[in-house]
């Protein structure tokens, strides 16, 4: 997601920052949301605190993180990079896209049961919000694909660097302007369904916002080629995301 200093940090190191990064995410948004609820009544006042809270934590954590893995934080986000930059020298290969996408897996679990731990919840509690309806499924489609559009045209007109400001931003309007609340990250939507909280996901809806959030990375990828016309135009920053392997 952002421009990666070389050399680059071996993969065991810039996987590491991956699972502390998405655990560290995961923590913000969940913990918010229990923080918000506990303090208001007020659904609009609620999501008000936890989109807020989502956005600068993800924006600090996209500029904490990047120099060293990148700062995905989010599979779609290292698919579309792998899909982006495949065929190029020194791109990310399949065995270091699995280990980026286990540690965001492994470190949104860690983060939800941090933020139940750090409120005096019982960890590992199931949620019971059932999010299925057809129009949330077509809200989480429209967050994904335009998350993956904003991360593909941000590297292919050079300005990556602009990434924290730029994703957190982009989240913050999703979460109000989509109606699924804009999870847009399926390793994020996994640690989600181990709390039972105002950010939950009742583990029966997974596959659905999981199906959905794959449509939109397929989306945002197809939209980002047909704007800027394939590779060409992003060829100038080889050090983004895990576009160069190491270790």
């Amino acid at each position: 997601m952002r421009m990666i200093p070389s050399p680059l940090p071996g993969l065991p190191r810039r996987a590491f920052a991956e699972l502390v990064g998405t655990a560290a995410l995961v923590a913000v948004v969940v913990g918010s949301g229990i923080q918000a609820a506990a303090l208001s009544q007020d659904v609009g006042v609620r999501l008000l605190a936890n989109s807020l809270a989502s956005a600068l934590g993800l924006g600090l954590l996209i500029a904490l993180l990047g120099p060293l893995s990148g700062g995905h934080l989010n599979p779609v986000v290292t698919l579309s990079e792998w899909w982006a930059r495949r065929g190029e020298e020194g791109s990310p290969g399949l065995r270091e896209v699995a280990v980026y996408l286990a540690a965001q897996l492994a470190g949104a679990v860690v983060g939800a049961l941090l933020a139940e731990a750090m409120f005096g919840r019982t960890p590992g509690t199931w949620s019971t919000q059932v999010r299925s309806d057809t129009h949330l499924l077509v809200g989480e489609t429209v967050a994904t694909a335009g998350l993956v559009l904003l991360v593909q045209g941000l590297r292919r007109i050079d300005r990556s660097a602009l990434a924290p400001v730029a994703v957190g931003g982009y989240l913050l309007a999703a979460i109000w302007f989509t109606s699924s609340g804009s999870f847009a990250n399926p390793a994020g939507t996994v640690g989600r369904a181990f709390s039972d909280s105002f950010t939950g996901i009742a583990p029966a809806s997974l596959p659905g916002f999981i199906g959905a959030q794959f449509l939109g990375l397929l989306l945002g990828i197809t939209l980002a080629a047909v704007l800027y016309g394939g590779n060409e135009h992003g060829g100038t920053e080889p050090n983004s995301s895990v576009s160069r392997r190491k270790g």
